[in-house]
């Protein structure tokens, strides 16, 4: 296993679950890809380098927790329910759907988008049946209420890529995982205290309680073929010989992935997320997600003793100096939020390469699990998973290379 991201820990999952002999290779000096938390020393507290939301309806992540231990670490609302801020506006609503496929929630006044029609929300029936290769602007007009309030900002988050331009099958996808299939399945959950303490640190547990090698900070430089196989994993200090009854799974991000394999196909097109982290105690009763509609920061996500911010598609923010922006996302959580003064102590992270462009031409750039070489088996994210590179989809390459590598393991 090449990759310690949560496409390679879950496919170790996987196979040690069934009591596959694993070993782990990650070159980075802990697990977690871009999906880890941190004791930062500003702050002077453990931070996730952003914020990971997961629905209830993520059905490959949710059995990821499970196998580990961790599920109930993953805390949220027991119904469907997202709060909105409007700045230009000052008004705040909460979209209440309810939990069935049947979306009778669109009929109500206090549950539905602030003036938002019934047409409106049937105008989607356009995008599940949007043509391959399609932009999500030449399938549906992309303004007015609903657009403004819920789908552009909801889009946003799980593509991180501007919807406009954005593959609209890899949107129809999302909708038809989250909103077509009822509140039961979008009820938002947030890692708590930590994305480690989720996700992380009881997959490490988990893979040494089995006896898999988990090697960190060892990154392998290049990889041998022979006769159709990988038959070398080249390190710089050591050389790996894989046997004939081994697989191979590359579970690295693509550019590693490209570097060690010559000729591979995969997304070249990434975009940003920039994250805000203010240490400020909320105690008290609190909205624990909250998208704001019309300002620089997107969503706020309150903890007890922190407020997050995460900006998707932020490539025109990244460059930025630190300090504007930390003005410029405390402007935004005072507004939301009522409070005064300047910004308590904060910390910017930003991921320059934080997914794959979600447009379609990136879209059919994503290569399958399956290679032409007999014992390597891809995995992550920017696979061809069927979905944006989310958790979700990170998890659900992990099962399927674990299928797939099980069948090679003698």
């Amino acid at each position: 296993m090449i990759g310690g991201g949560l496409a390679g820990l879950s496919t170790a999952v996987a196979l040690a679950a069934k009591g596959v002999e694993v070993s782990l290779i990650e070159g980075a000096a802990q697990p977690g890809g871009r999906c880890r938390s941190y004791l930062d020393p500003v702050l002077g507290m453990t931070i996730d380098n952003g914020n990971h939301l997961v629905l209830s309806g993520n059905s490959a992540t949710f059995r990821y927790l499970r196998a580990i231990g961790s599920a109930n670490r993953m805390v949220g609302p027991s119904k469907a329910r997202i709060d909105f801020f409007d700045l230009d506006s000052g008004r705040g609503w909460t979209l209440r759907p309810n939990d069935g496929p049947l979306a009778w929630w669109v009929l109500s006044g206090r549950r539905r988008v602030p003036g938002a029609r019934l047409g409106d929300y049937l105008k989607l029936i356009d995008l599940l049946r949007a043509p391959p290769g399609a932009r999500i602007d030449q399938v549906i007009e992309c303004r007015g209420v609903l657009w403004d309030r819920l789908l552009q900002p909801f889009l946003l988050a799980a593509l991180n890529t501007h919807p406009p331009e954005a593959s609209a099958a890899l949107a129809a996808a999302v909708i038809r995982e989250t909103l077509a299939r009822g509140g039961r399945a979008y009820r938002p959950r947030i890692a708590e205290p930590s994305l480690a303490a989720a996700f992380i640190d009881p997959a490490a547990a988990f893979l040494q309680d089995r006896g898999a090698q988990v090697r960190l900070g060892r990154r392998v430089r290049a990889m041998t073929f022979d006769h159709g196989r990988v038959s070398q994993l080249i390190l710089p200090d050591e050389t790996i010989e894989v046997g004939k009854g081994d697989a191979v799974v590359l579970a690295a991000p693509p550019w590693v992935s490209q570097e060690l394999v010559a000729g591979l196909r995969a997304p070249d097109q990434f975009t940003a997320i920039v994250n805000a982290h203010f240490k400020v105690a909320t105690p008290g009763r609190r909205a624990p997600m909250v998208g704001l509609i019309g300002g620089a920061a997107e969503w706020v996500f309150t903890f007890p003793d922190r407020i997050s911010i995460t900006v998707s598609a932020a490539d025109s923010l990244v460059d930025r100096d630190r300090d504007d922006l930390a003005q410029l996302f405390w402007r935004d959580v005072c507004a939301v939020s009522g409070r005064q003064g300047p910004p308590p102590p904060w910390q910017i992270v930003k991921e320059r390469r934080a997914t794959f462009a979600a447009t379609a031409e990136q879209n059919a750039k994503r290569p399958k699990a399956q290679t032409q070489w007999a014992n390597l088996i891809l995995a992550g994210d920017w696979t061809d998973t069927g979905l944006p590179a989310t958790i979700e989809g990170a998890m659900r390459s992990g099962a399927t290379a674990a299928k797939l590598a099980r069948g090679l393991v003698r």
